[in-house]
């Protein structure tokens, strides 16, 4: 991977892209001079809605005139030291990124499992401050988990009043949520409608859950300040330069993405870059296939056809990431910086690809087959094999037992293929499926990507629909044996649950694409069995 450290590097507000410069000059004219050429920096800098508008993006200096109300909020609320933030998307994994690495405690409930919801509603519910973000409206899946906490605060002996103080709500002033905030006599925090989640890290809607949280978001607004400076520039512009990187590999043929932290501080940014690139770019039969590894030797990841990008918090003049990571790229840094830099890198990618970064052609796909099976549930049909807890829902005309429908699948993968694990299960209750990804990595070495769901519907799900004509799929999904009603709705948190599931099927169905979808009857022992399963496939 060459040496990191010899090669020419960028630096701007604190942080620092290696090995870009590389990556672009292998190809046989230079992206970055031909964006420079358009005057793309310029353009992006002056908030072009084509290319990139920064004021989503938490436009440099616009969220200090929030920091009063945040002072006037977390003082109001102070008695309540629990926050949850309700939804999916760019928004909450945001904020998960920057409570892990300030290291202040936040809940981020962005599952329909009925065990993980229940979970999460008994854990200190008379300390809990539940914040919900969104420019309009709420999605259907933070409107029942809104729900959930409501009916809770009221059997807890609160009244409507009492309860509403438990809410916060970030959405644009007079939107449909604003309206309902009020009906709730819940708080509302004003803001600008942001073009999509995955830009509005550091709005009002990424900031109010992080401060509440106990995080000293100036510093994040800072550090974002600093950095926003080198934006327009043609040189001396790290984002620029990452941008051109991975739009120079997405279109030579390294249009996967290998994002490693180096263990320098910055926790959890790699969610939140996945989320961005593939939501992105992954459109119109194109995209960069982004897949969060914990090291730059995972055994899928080393082929022609992926670039490997290392990030994590500022490094001391000549020192090496932890661990000796070793990628093509490096971005180090503070957080801040971090937003900025990759929100702008992946307009950069995106432009060069000749997408629009905020187009989301499968936004309401995924949604309206999820409503269609809620409204209309249609029982599993006879498995087409069992082995111990483990049904197999194999497709026509392919092997049906356990063992050989897997071997089908992974032999089925071709030189420019990936394969995404979905997981419809408790994610902390049943966080050994994540054990799949590398195991499979292991077996096909090919890119494999893992995702909960339905987190996974609002980042890799945009880049399943619509990128590349290029992915096998492994759905699991667990028997509820404790379901848990959704107050006011006609459904259950199961339901819901197994109806996204089913309308991802459906999704995945009308692309064409191979899927083997395993159900576990009894989840602990099913997943065990699973990942035996997989295992013994190697021998």
């Amino acid at each position: 991977m060459g040496d990191l450290l010899a090669a020419p590097a960028e630096s701007a507000g604190g942080l620092t892209v290696h090995g870009a410069q590389a990556v672009d000059g292998s190809t046989p004219t230079s992206t970055r001079q031909a964006l420079v050429d358009a005057d793309v920096p310029a353009r992006l800098a002056a908030q072009d809605p084509p290319l990139w508008d920064l004021s989503a993006a938490g436009r440099p200096g616009h969220g200090v005139e929030l920091l009063p109300r945040l002072a006037e909020l977390t003082a109001e609320l102070a008695d309540l030291d629990h926050v949850v933030l309700l939804g999916t998307g760019g928004t909450p994994l945001a904020a998960e990124a920057v409570a892990r690495t300030t290291g202040h405690p936040l809940t981020v409930l962005d599952t329909t499992d009925p065990g993980r919801v229940r979970a999460t509603l008994d854990d200190r519910l008379a300390r809990t401050v539940v914040v919900l973000t969104g420019a309009a409206e709420a999605t259907p899946e933070v409107d029942d988990h809104r729900r959930a906490y409501r009916q809770a605060f009221l059997d807890s002996g609160l009244s409507e009043a009492e309860a509403g103080r438990h809410f916060v709500v970030v959405t644009e002033p007079g939107s449909p949520l604003a309206d309902a905030a009020a009906q709730w006599q819940a708080m509302t925090v004003p803001a600008d409608p942001p073009v999509c989640g995955r830009s509005s890290a550091l709005s009002a809607y990424g900031l109010v859950p992080c401060a509440l949280a106990g995080v000293p978001v100036a510093d994040l607004l800072d550090q974002a300040d600093a950095f926003a400076e080198s934006l327009p520039l043609p040189r001396d512009n790290p984002a620029l330069a990452l941008g051109a990187a991975l739009a120079a590999a997405a279109t030579t043929g390294r249009d996967t993405v290998a994002l490693v932290g180096d263990g320098t501080g910055v926790e959890g940014l790699g969610d939140w870059v996945e989320h961005l690139l593939a939501a992105a770019t992954g459109k119109d039969g194109q995209g960069i296939l982004p897949v969060v590894v914990d090291s730059p030797d995972d055994p899928g990841l080393t082929g022609p056809d992926v670039l490997t990008v290392g990030y994590g918090g500022a490094l001391a003049a000549g020192a090496l990431p932890a661990g000796g990571v070793r990628p093509d790229v490096t971005v180090n840094g503070p957080l801040g910086a971090h937003f900025l830099a990759w929100e702008y890198a992946a307009a950069v990618a995106a432009s060069v690809l000749g997408v629009d970064p905020f187009d989301r052609p499968d936004a309401t796909g995924s949604a309206r087959h999820t409503e269609a099976a809620l409204a209309d549930p249609t029982p599993l049909p006879t498995p087409s094999s069992t082995t111990d807890a483990i049904e197999v829902y194999a497709s026509p005309g392919t092997p049906d037992d356990l063992p050989d429908a897997l071997r089908h699948l992974l032999t089925g993968l071709g030189d420019h293929d990936y394969l995404a694990v979905t997981a419809y299960l408790d994610p902390h209750a049943e966080a050994d499926a994540a054990r799949l990804r590398p195991l499979l990595a292991a077996l096909t070495r090919r890119p494999v990507t893992f995702g909960w769901g339905p987190r996974y519907l609002h980042s890799t799900g945009q880049y399943h629909k619509s990128g590349p004509q290029a992915g096998s799929f492994l759905q699991i999904t667990g028997t509820v044996r404790v379901d848990l009603p959704v107050p006011g709705k006609p459904y259950t948190f199961g339901e819901r649950q197994a109806a996204q599931a089913a309308g991802d099927r459906r999704a995945l169905a009308g692309r064409g694409r191979p899927l083997l979808h395993l159900h576990l009857t009894e989840r602990s022992a099913g997943l065990a069995r699973l990942i035996d399963a997989v295992g013994s496939l190697r021998a």
